[in-house]
């Protein structure tokens, strides 16, 4: 299955990195290089409760988990699979814009932090305030629209684009 920005939705997060999209599935088995990477014969809900279920042993290790959109298009695989199974290619099909704004300020809550940019209206909902350092966050533009919080940095980068 390929995956891009505009059906993103479909997928369940966290979601884990693979090496290559060389799977296949075969009597409720998903392998990867003749490692199982999921069981589907398994009663779990998810993925990692399949796997823990599972009584087969060669099962492929999965290393780096990814837990949002951001996290997908900053890595440099494009082969996933997600919580509930599904192995995806991950294209990336159109550029963005990546504009760079001053931190105004950080408020955090109880278990999140909003960061609000100055030019920005509405504030990011971040898991964890930026480091003390970070004065500037870089935004990907959906359009002329604020979308994702890309990165932040110390210093005011030029604004450019990625490919999303």
């Amino acid at each position: 299955m390929v995956v891009t920005y505009r059906s993103i939705n479909k997928i369940r997060f966290p979601v884990y990195e693979l090496p290559s999209g060389n799977w296949q599935r075969t009597d409720g088995l998903l392998f990867l290089d003749d490692k199982i990477l999921d069981d589907s014969n398994m009663s779990g809900d998810t993925l990692g409760m399949r796997r823990l279920q599972t009584p087969h042993k060669n099962l492929f290790p999965l290393k780096n988990q990814v837990d949002n959109l951001r996290g997908v298009l900053k890595s440099n695989t494009k082969h996933f699979i997600d919580s509930n199974g599904h192995a995806f290619i991950y294209e990336k099909s159109e550029f963005c814009k990546l504009k760079y704004y001053r931190i105004d300020k950080v408020k955090q809550k109880d278990t999140a932090s909003l960061l609000k940019l100055t030019g920005v209206k509405n504030p990011f909902v971040i898991p964890r305030p930026p480091a003390e350092e970070m004065r500037y966050a870089g935004v990907l533009h959906f359009g002329e629209l604020p979308w994702v919080l890309y990165e932040y940095s110390e210093d005011r980068r030029e604004d450019t684009r990625r490919k999303v």
